[in-house]
């Protein structure tokens, strides 16, 4: 299993810098040319989420995103290290004026339209940060054709 590593400052600038590697990455993991603009798409979702946490709540720690090649299958994770409110901590009923920003209700946006790209995803979340994970199909015998020649 291979694996790259991306870290990037919490900057909206990197986002397209994550996309370009991960959709690099994804080609050359074997996943369909059909399904990269959706990689891409989701990949630039999932990171302007992870930024826009990270600037909401001051964090100053990289975002980072892991594009993991597995047999068969193709992962990235975007990870970031802001804290994230569980089901207890919202108070019911509560009412968000106007004037104040919705950071939950863009979490929630985001997540929908990643949901609505991929398949298969994951998210855990926690006060220390949180990891959304995205996999794709792979097709194995690309793996083994993108090897340096000797």
């Amino acid at each position: 299993m291979a694996t790259v590593e991306l870290r990037f400052s919490a900057l909206p600038a990197h986002v397209r810098t994550a996309r370009l590697v991960a959709a690099s990455v994804a080609r050359r993991s074997g996943v369909d040319e059909a399904v990269l603009d959706e990689v891409r798409l989701a990949v630039g979702e999932a990171c302007t989420r992870a930024v826009g946490l990270h600037r909401n709540h001051g964090v100053t720690e990289p975002v980072s995103v892991r594009l993991i090649e597995a047999e068969n299958q193709f992962s990235i994770e975007v990870v970031d290290q802001a804290p994230h409110a569980s089901v207890t901590d919202a108070t019911p009923g509560a009412m968000i004026r106007d004037d104040e920003v919705d950071t939950e209700g863009e979490d929630e946006m985001g997540l929908a339209v990643i949901s609505g790209l991929v398949d298969d995803v994951e998210v855990t979340t926690g006060e220390n940060g949180g990891r959304l994970r995205m996999t794709w199909p792979a097709k194995p015998d690309v793996l083994a054709d993108s090897a340096p020649h000797a």
